[in-house]
């Protein structure tokens, strides 16, 4: 491509160093094997390069839409990014690949001999006569060389998932998953000669509503649940058993956010499309309110998320756009409150494990943001916009790898829901 727009006089360009690698539907395959259809337009491109007289009707187009010609076509198997000439590789990216649906929620397993393991939910909804919500679950063995898909789940579309909390009551990571059918799915991730797999060990039915977000209690003995209907279940797991303890009608709309506090076992927080943010204690019974902000949140709140190393703070996330931290402490009293635009509806919220007030968000309409918390100062601290589509999943690798200069490096694990894109990447700021 570098040598065709050098031949066309007309349109100096300067040419970027570029990685071409074949998109890959199984998201083990990052070499470079284009397509015969990929082969073929890159013959056209090169061959008006060497006879430019035979083409001469494209001499007549403006320069604006010669480029977006060669960009239409060259995009199908060219991405873009600057070269580490010591490494070969792309900086920051460690691979991407292209999942079987809508891609929504991305989870790297916490326990200690699984951290490699990244799992990646879908939710695609068939339209048409009989219109259905699918999903799967695909697994992945990452590092800092590759993202490999070894296994992959047909199940409900899902809308949320999550790993079992390590120091549990669980001996092995238990995988849950809130989906489009009103379940409640709780899969054991085996290990055999095989590799690793998921089974499937409790399947309740929540609801006929769908279930939207999920949430594990510290000691993995219970999950919350957050339903369309506005409603919250409290569901508890005993060995291969499962049962109902609570449910109530939390909110007017749709429940986006239930989290368990960490410290406060007892205690459940709870966010809606109703723009309120709400507290309950299940001592004391679950249709009496802790405490409940609809003052601050100008629109529903999507997510919740404590820090794991303040027991005071807490993290809230809204379609408003705004990241707001709150002190538990009094969190009904909203002057308390400091919060910093993300310039997107922020989805989903991950604390990093090791560096306190360290904060991965997605945002929607605007890619991904580190965030870094300290004290009353808040400040982004990088972004990553490599994705094409509503910024959805994300996530931390528990832990840290080392480089070949011996620098540890953290890595990152982000989707985006319509183009289907699953992305693991190194930011580029120094973190640990």
């Amino acid at each position: 491509c570098a040598f065709a727009f050098h031949r066309v006089k007309p349109f100096p360009i300067s040419i970027a160093a570029v990685v071409v690698r074949r998109r890959s539907t199984a998201g083990a395959d990052f070499s470079l094997q284009p397509t015969i259809q990929h082969a073929y337009i890159l013959f056209q491109i090169l061959s008006f390069s060497l006879h430019p007289e035979k083409y001469k009707f494209l001499v007549k187009v403006q320069t604006l839409h010669f480029c977006f010609w060669i960009f239409s076509f060259a995009r199908h198997f060219i991405d873009w990014a600057p070269i580490d000439k010591d490494r070969n590789i792309p900086v920051m990216d460690v691979g991407h690949c292209y999942l079987d649906g809508n891609a929504d929620v991305v989870e790297f397993c916490p326990h200690n001999s699984f951290h490699h393991v990244l799992a990646a939910s879908t939710y695609t909804l068939q339209e048409g006569d009989c219109p259905s919500r699918s999903g799967s679950i695909s697994l992945f063995n990452v590092d800092l060389g590759r993202v490999e898909l070894f296994y992959r789940l047909k199940t409900a579309g899902i809308f949320d998932m999550k790993w079992s909390p390590v120091g549990g009551d669980a001996t092995s990571p238990l995988l849950a998953q809130a989906d489009a059918e009103g379940c409640l799915r709780v899969h054991h991730l085996e290990s055999s000669d095989d590799g690793e797999a998921l089974k499937e060990v409790n399947n309740e039915k929540v609801s006929s509503s769908m279930s939207l977000c999920l949430d594990w209690n510290p000691s993995a003995t219970s999950i919350s649940v957050g339903l369309s209907d506005g409603s919250v279940s409290i569901i508890s797991l005993q060995e291969a058993k499962t049962s109902i303890l609570q449910e109530w009608k939390a909110h007017d709309f749709e429940v986006w956010a239930t989290s368990f506090d960490p410290d406060q076992p007892h205690l459940v927080y709870t966010g809606s499309d109703d723009c309120k943010f709400k507290g309950w204690d299940l001592r004391n019974g679950p249709s009496k309110l802790a405490f409940q902000n609809s003052k601050d949140h100008q629109m529903g709140v999507c997510c919740i998320a404590k820090s794991p190393h303040n027991s005071h703070t807490l993290f809230t996330g809204s379609y408003d756009e705004h990241l707001r931290i709150w002190d538990v402490r009094s969190i009904a009293r909203p002057v308390n409150e400091t919060s910093i635009s993300l310039g997107g509806g922020v989805w989903r919220l991950k604390n990093h494990s090791v560096v306190p007030g360290l904060i991965l968000a997605a945002c929607m309409h605007n890619g991904f943001a580190i965030v870094k918390v300290d004290g009353n100062e808040v400040k982004v601290v990088e972004t990553y916009n490599k994705h094409t589509s509503l910024a959805y999943g994300a996530d931390w690798y528990r832990g840290s790898i080392c480089q070949e200069d011996k620098k540890e490096k953290t890595i990152v694990a982000t989707c985006s829901f319509y183009d289907q894109l699953l992305r693991v990447w190194v930011p580029e700021s120094y973190i640990i």
